[in-house]
């Protein structure tokens, strides 16, 4: 009877390294499964990050919502237009505002020496061909800026989302203020899309 615990107790013991060493080795193998997807996950992200922003001089400020800028894909000569996502500025024709807001945004960018960085969304282009971008110039979102100090009207667009809190608040923050276009003294009484529908 002695015998048999005895030799009942040298399995356990003898089973008890094993059933560790497997459970340790199944725990290993999780750990090296979940460092894999985090390897693989961050260098997708950084994949993304580096397709999704392009470093550009401005040519010029064409108005308060558009662009032209050198630097665009393999080709550093070309000048490709630019259309600022989540905004939509007053025309050229509709003064003062059109040129204040085109002045803004060239006060905004200055050196045009200087690099600026486009931020890409979901959606590249716009009907017309324009490459569309946030624009980021000094660690400051000038779409957010120029909308800010009431030079632009925030206007949100699918699929392109990824701000428009900011832009939002941007625009609740000027109207407060009585900035540029919402000006009490000086408002201006018809949006830029509706201004470029009556005067096609």
């Amino acid at each position: 009877m002695v015998a048999k615990v005895e030799a009942t107790s040298l399995q356990r013991i003898a089973q008890t390294p094993m059933n560790a060493t497997g459970g340790f080795s199944i725990w290993v193998q999780k750990i090296a499964i979940l460092a894999c997807v985090l390897l693989l996950v961050s260098c997708q992200a950084k994949n993304q990050s580096e397709n999704n922003q392009a470093q550009v001089k401005i040519a010029r400020v064409v108005s308060g919502q558009s662009l032209e800028v050198l630097g665009m894909a393999e080709q550093p000569n070309l000048i490709s237009p630019v259309r600022l996502i989540g905004i939509e500025a007053p025309d050229l024709r509709q003064r003062p505002w059109g040129d204040g807001a085109k002045q803004a945004l060239e006060k905004l960018i200055g050196n045009t020496e200087k690099p600026v960085m486009l931020e890409f969304d979901i959606e590249a282009k716009d009907k017309i061909g324009r490459t569309l971008a946030y624009v980021w110039k000094d660690r400051k979102l000038l779409n957010e800026e120029v909308v800010k100090q009431g030079y632009a009207l925030f206007v949100g667009r699918s699929p392109n989302h990824k701000y428009d809190r900011r832009l939002e608040r941007a625009q609740q923050l000027a109207r407060i203020m009585g900035q540029g276009i919402w000006n009490s003294e000086n408002p201006m009484r018809t949006t830029p899309a509706e201004f470029r529908r009556l005067n096609r």
